[in-house]
């Protein structure tokens, strides 16, 4: 090759590169469903395989201080969506069925990350599970998305009926589907033939929405007998939901090779995280954090989150940079060159510096943790927690007391502090109140819009 033919060469790959960096990225965001904090591979689990989510790490930044904005499922995806608190949006607690026991309802006026991405160009669509709305304006096709093929509810009787309270909320679009096959497998197939419907350089949002591993325990039977045969001496409900977890993450694995079999993954950014920490009584791991699913525990909040882009995320990183799920809205938007319109507010804050290996600041200076549920442990009632710097102030139970931790000190949560540090007690339960009247003025009932003030 001649010096000549080089340089043209080399000028040529500077073109190409610079091209392929300015371009609008396309973006998978996968959402596992209860996931607990220490049930992947990559955040120390040792009785569960799960290669495809590992490599996700391998490949980009493994976060060891993500939170989920809510303990449960409906507020969790309401805040990712919105990149608002919940609360200020509606959806305080679980959108559910039935009145008597539905503690969310989606405001009319909440603008949905696939309408800002929408003013960029993007198509969005979502495959898996909804949970922010059983009916018109609340389902995906009337909140921005292109393409709706999921579950509107907020779970599943049977992984194979699909039903949920014998309602079929099964949807293809708006048009009810009964389709044969385990929900995770359908989903990942689904996922795989949107994927594989995307011309390239046409920037695409899919919002892949797995049930698993939500209640029931339902894994397949042959990865239940193989998570059975491998780890001696291993515990019938573990196993289960072991082979759950691993079941999702060989669909993750499908997903991500018709990613790159189709010539997107090059200029994808992909996150992975969950809505909420594991449960407990199933059998989840949350490492060594205390309690789980349902409960402002670090258990209940801290959650596993994964981001790769090639070329801009380094490979094999790790960080410590507190974010929440609300924080994935703007580095979203961000990443994509979508212009959030100024009359919308925003409480999350772009996290794409970190991203990118670059210095940040905090946040936010606090953070608030909620969730609104029925029966008689809460009584329709809240609970709450917020935390300043390292002081961390939670009522774990609307009937119980207040308790303070330092989780510098202390990450496990093991020694309350709050008849030793009034002060500080004084301090954040003051921000919680206002916290709590922010949150007062948004109603979140089917036809709370409706109430004059």
């Amino acid at each position: 090759m001649t010096g000549a033919t080089a340089a043209v060469v080399l000028f040529a790959g500077l073109v190409s590169n610079a091209a392929a960096a300015d371009a609008k990225p396309n973006i998978l965001l996968i959402v596992a469903d209860d996931l607990g904090y220490g049930d992947l591979g990559c955040y120390g689990a040792k009785d569960l395989q799960t290669p495809h989510i590992d490599g996700l790490a391998r490949r980009g930044m493994r976060f060891t201080n993500f939170y989920a904005n809510c303990p449960v499922c409906s507020p969790t995806r309401a805040a990712l969506l919105t990149g608002r608190y919940q609360d200020l949006v509606g959806v305080p607690g679980v959108i559910r069925t039935h009145d008597e026991n539905n503690w969310g309802y989606l405001r009319p006026d909440a603008v949905l990350l696939p309408v800002v991405l929408k003013g960029a160009g993007y198509h969005s669509a979502i495959v898996g599970k909804w949970h922010l709305g059983l009916e018109a304006p609340n389902t995906p096709l009337d909140r921005g998305f292109d393409v709706f093929r999921g579950f509107l509810g907020d779970m599943m009787d049977d992984y194979y009926t699909h039903r949920r309270h014998g309602i079929n909320y099964l949807r293809h679009g708006r048009q009810e589907i009964d389709p044969e096959g385990h929900a995770t497998g359908l989903f990942s197939d689904w996922a795989s033939e949107s994927l594989r419907s995307r011309p390239r350089g046409e920037p695409f949002f899919l919002y892949l929405a797995y049930n698993a591993p939500h209640t029931p325990i339902q894994p397949p039977e042959e990865w239940f007998q193989r998570v059975r045969q491998r780890e001696a001496g291993i515990g019938e409900k573990r196993a289960r939901l072991v082979a759950l977890i691993e079941h999702m993450d060989d669909g993750i694995g499908q997903v991500l090779g018709v990613l790159e079999d189709s010539g997107h993954a090059e200029n994808t950014l992909i996150v992975f995280t969950s809505d909420n920490g594991g449960q407990i009584d199933v059998g989840a791991n949350n490492g060594p954090l205390r309690d789980g699913k349902g409960t402002v525990y670090e258990g209940g909040l801290k959650v596993p989150t994964l981001c790769v882009w090639p070329e801009r995320i380094d490979p094999g990183s790790d960080t410590s940079f507190m974010a929440m799920s609300m924080d994935l809205f703007p580095t979203l938007c961000e990443a994509a060159g979508a212009e959030i319109d100024g009359d919308h507010a925003v409480d999350g804050r772009s996290l794409l510096s970190t991203l990118l290996g670059q210095d940040q600041p905090p946040l936010r200076d606090e953070w608030h943790f909620r969730r609104r549920e029925g029966g008689l442990a809460y009584g329709g009632k809240t609970i709450d927690a917020v935390r300043r710097g390292n002081w961390k102030l939670l009522q774990n139970s609307p009937y119980a007391p207040l308790e303070l931790y330092n989780l510098h000190e202390d990450p496990l949560e093991r020694k309350n502090l709050a008849n030793r540090e009034r002060q500080v007690v004084q301090q954040l339960s003051a921000a919680m109140r206002r916290q709590i009247q922010r949150y007062g003025r948004v109603p979140w009932q089917r036809g709370g819009d409706k109430v004059t003030r």
